[in-house]
């Protein structure tokens, strides 16, 4: 005689729906976070700010992970095409990215079509660090200081050039403020990144940059470029003979440029505090610490609520700068 099991089945298919109910999408993975390399991906070519402050970073936190986190480089249309990669990513904290300034606000808002939502696509995670900006230009230029070169343009409208990682980047949006602040005519010249720009800024092939301190410190060291003025409250140890916008007449380009550790939208609440653990754990390690202010960048660990609030604050910022100015990318 056949015994029935049909009672035992209902039974089993009961407990697995309330184990399902229990433990929703994610969480047994996070309870064991991580277990295989995590990608990183930096939204622009290797070289530049958003890439040395990356890479850095990586190396730190895939210490305090146990895992290797690789960084994979995605440069073009200032930012949001290694952005939208992470936004279209998995949300299983193995796909991250550095979001910027750029990738976050002033890209997507130039826009006509982004490709992803700012404020609800990405899960953020942590602050990395706060980068002044710099001005610079080619040593051939014969301008001085930051005076001199308005006087030059203003008497050679459409003459110059200047470079930057992208169009629609924290960098374009400088430029095109720096314009309409001084009531000059400069051309934009975009690159894949700051790295690529750099290069031709100091070949010459460009008069000037819009830049990150990081990525241009070590030209303007070596005498390859010409720094005009910084984005900074104060001075910068390493830039003591360059003013401030504010001391150069610009107070309104005094605007210290950021990074941060994202994830795409729903990341696992406990996987998103693996990270944002991880990261701040990171960010107070001497070797971290010195190797990103060796590169004019400032170590800044947060919370991810207040990383929150300094995404909203910037994205709205630059909104009113987009609005006001119209810069509209095709």
């Amino acid at each position: 005689m056949k015994k029935s099991y049909s009672i035992d089945v209902r039974k089993s298919i009961t407990l697995t729906v309330g184990l399902l109910l229990i433990c929703p999408a994610g969480t047994a993975t996070a309870e064991t976070y991580p277990s295989k390399p995590i990608h990183l991906i930096v939204p622009y070519a290797a070289g530049g700010t958003t890439d040395i402050v990356g890479r850095a970073f990586a190396l730190e936190l895939g210490k305090r992970l146990g895992q290797p986190v690789v960084v994979d480089n995605r440069g073009g249309a200032g930012g949001m095409i290694g952005a939208a990669a992470v936004a279209r990513a998995e949300a299983d904290g193995y796909t991250l990215g550095i979001a910027t300034v750029s990738t976050l606000a002033t890209a997507p808002l130039t826009s006509r079509t982004p490709s992803y939502d700012p404020l609800v696509d990405f899960s953020p995670i942590s602050l990395i660090a706060f980068v002044p900006n710099v001005v610079t230009v080619n040593p051939k230029i014969p301008a001085k200081t930051l005076s001199e070169f308005i006087a030059l343009l203003r008497v050679n409208p459409g003459k110059y050039s200047y470079a930057t990682s992208g169009v629609g980047s924290i960098a374009h949006l400088d430029g095109e403020l720096f314009k309409r602040l001084t009531k000059t005519d400069i051309t934009h010249v975009p690159y894949r990144g700051s790295g690529p720009a750099l290069s031709d800024t100091v070949a010459g092939q460009v008069a000037a940059q819009f830049d990150n301190v990081s990525s241009s410190l070590t030209f303007i060291r070596a005498g390859k470029l010409r720094a005009l003025a910084v984005a900074s409250d104060q001075r910068l140890p390493e830039l003591k003979d360059v003013p401030t916008y504010a001391e150069a007449g610009l107070p309104e380009m005094n605007n210290m440029a950021w990074f941060g550790l994202v994830g795409p939208k729903n990341l696992p609440s406990l996987v998103n505090k693996a990270l944002a653990d991880a990261s701040n754990n990171a960010l107070r390690s001497p070797e971290l610490i010195a190797a990103l202010q060796r590169n004019g960048a400032i170590p800044q660990a947060i919370s991810t609520d207040k990383f929150v609030q300094i995404i909203k604050k910037e994205y709205n910022l630059r909104r009113k700068i987009v609005e006001s100015q119209n810069i509209t990318v095709d």
